[in-house]
């Protein structure tokens, strides 16, 4: 299954060490142009750009809908923007974590899930501890709230 995801996902695997696990559910992700220069050319020294760059099955592939994209650009970064357009295009899971991006992106009726869907996803698999591994995302720096902390847990 071919996903299209935005930045932070990519980014926040990378921290935690769990980037791989990506190619191993999907076998394929999709990115736009835009992602690929904050996650790899503008973000070079910073984590998942060494991840995005050497890895064969992330492909960088062009909204076709540009008009769409700068009218999402608005209200949007323009990474979250083509990452919204090209998951409409294709038809595909969009993983995305930006609040105001997944709201628009489900006004759109694209599915979507984000870093913390992927590891309820690793963790209900037995590949991860669920607990252990939100608490090194959040110290990478991943802002999650106590509240939605203690639902995540409570719910797995």
């Amino acid at each position: 299954m071919v996903v299209v995801s935005n930045s932070t996902p990519l980014i926040a695997l990378s921290k935690i060490g769990l980037f791989e696990l990506l190619k191993e559910y999907f076998g394929e992700i999709t990115i736009p142009n835009e992602v690929y220069e904050e996650v790899v050319t503008r973000g070079s020294n910073l984590f998942g750009a060494r991840e995005v760059s050497n890895s064969d099955w992330v492909k960088v592939v062009e909204a076709e809908n540009k008009l769409a994209v700068d009218t999402l650009s608005v209200h949007l970064g323009k990474g979250e923007a083509e990452a919204i357009i090209l998951a409409k295009e294709k038809n595909t899971l969009l993983l995305i974590d930006d609040r105001d991006g997944r709201t628009m992106a489900a006004n759109f009726g694209i599915r979507i899930t984000g870093t913390v869907g992927l590891l309820k996803l690793f963790a209900e698999d037995g590949r991860i501890e669920l607990k252990k591994t939100l608490d090194e995302l959040m110290a990478s720096g991943f802002r999650l709230s106590l509240k939605e902390y203690e639902k995540i847990i409570k719910d797995v």
